[in-house]
């Protein structure tokens, strides 16, 4: 009777086994036949592969964003990938941006005195891309990305376009609207988490981190060490003790402000940091000497005039010395190694450094160095 009861109890686990095996298989023909096969599926199930950088879903910000912000009918399309990138937010009668900051390049911390320079900004009513609070109270979410955290912060929409070729009325609103900024950013407190603009941080740092990619080319490595020894000369501490400090820009090129008929927005703070506020000068400055030297859009008589108008505009509201707008010439080698450097820790411009690349820039830096600098 024992016997027979093991009999039965057995040939019931090997019906209940052959039924598991059964099931099995047939769970794995249904995968395969969707393009995953079972293995593959419990491996997804349990783990991720690691990431450095992923792309946010539109779809699923666009959720996020109506949900924290109660807003409704959200469209979201990604328009930039860089160190943040940069998302559209369309709504039947509104539009916002969107940035998600990568942390590997922008912490919590250095976001965080970017919104309150801008709050700040807002609230002087400079004419700025200015970030907005979510139903919380809050300006920044924090999203679990497959990399980590990834950072996240909408802003009002800039209405207009770039202008390239800028009108007398857009140079003079260009101007005011840059003194403004420097009025209130010249004295606003914000925590210690940004850089310094800095002959350190603009040019012998960058130019050790550019070192690699001069390895065949040491003849133009050391010409670019011996110019920045020069600048270094120009912008000694006794010569630019009187120089007014506050947070930079540090990027004022077309892209980063739109107009609408003769009204500007400035927008992209992402590389605010402190430092001389002429470098904010010196950097749309640039712009008007690479529409002559690369774009050939201006003369050189154009480009001199056009800076004199928004000069003027801008002195209209706050000063800046004789002894500033020497430097400016100097400190535009600054502005180039800076952001040739920082393209050495970013995946993404990497090819900014190919040499077909940087070719033409150190033709324009030599052709810069030649025209503008004293003897």
């Amino acid at each position: 009777m024992l016997a027979e009861q093991r009999k039965q109890q057995c040939s019931k686990e090997m019906l209940d086994a052959k039924m598991r095996r059964f099931l099995l298989a047939e769970q794995r023909k249904q995968q395969c036949s969707k393009g995953m096969c079972w293995n593959d599926y419990i491996y997804r199930m349990k783990t991720v592969f690691p990431a450095t950088y992923s792309t946010l879903a539109p779809t699923a910000l666009a959720s996020l964003i109506e949900k924290k912000y109660d807003l409704h009918n959200v469209c979201c399309k990604l328009l930039v990938r860089g160190v943040g990138d940069t998302y559209l937010l369309e709504m039947p009668n509104d539009k916002f941006i969107l940035r998600a900051y990568r942390s590997s390049h922008r912490s919590m911390l250095q976001i965080q005195a970017e919104v309150a320079l801008l709050l700040a900004l807002q609230q002087a009513q400079v004419r700025i891309s200015y970030p907005i609070a979510d139903t919380s109270g809050d300006f920044i979410q924090r999203l679990d990305a497959v990399e980590g955290d990834r950072f996240v912060v909408v802003f009002s929409y800039a209405p207009g376009q770039v202008e390239r070729i800028m009108s007398t009325a857009q140079l003079r609103a260009l101007g005011l609207e840059m003194a403004r900024l420097h009025n209130v950013a010249a004295r606003v407190q914000l925590n210690n988490s940004r850089w310094n603009f800095d002959l350190e941080t603009t040019f012998f740092k960058p130019l050790e981190m550019l070192a690699p990619v001069f390895a065949s080319d040491m003849e133009t490595y050391t010409w670019l060490q011996e110019k920045a020894m020069q600048a270094a000369e120009r912008l000694s501490p006794q010569n630019t003790a009187g120089f007014s400090s506050g947070y930079c820009h540090f990027d004022f090129l077309p892209k980063n402000f739109h107009f609408e008929n003769d009204s500007v927005t400035l927008f992209d703070f992402d590389f605010m940091g402190y430092g001389w506020l002429v470098n904010d000068i010196m950097t749309f400055w640039q712009h008007l000497q690479l529409d002559v030297h690369l774009g050939k859009r201006l003369t050189q008589e154009e480009a001199d005039e056009a800076f004199s108008t928004f000069l003027n505009a801008y002195r209209e509201i706050r000063p800046v010395s004789e002894a500033e707008l020497a430097a400016i010439p100097y400190l535009s080698l600054g502005f180039w190694l800076f952001y040739k450097g920082f393209h050495t820790t970013h995946d993404q411009f990497h090819f900014f450094n190919e040499p077909a690349y940087f070719k033409p820039i150190l033709l324009y830096l030599k052709t810069l160095i030649d025209t503008h600098w004293q003897p």
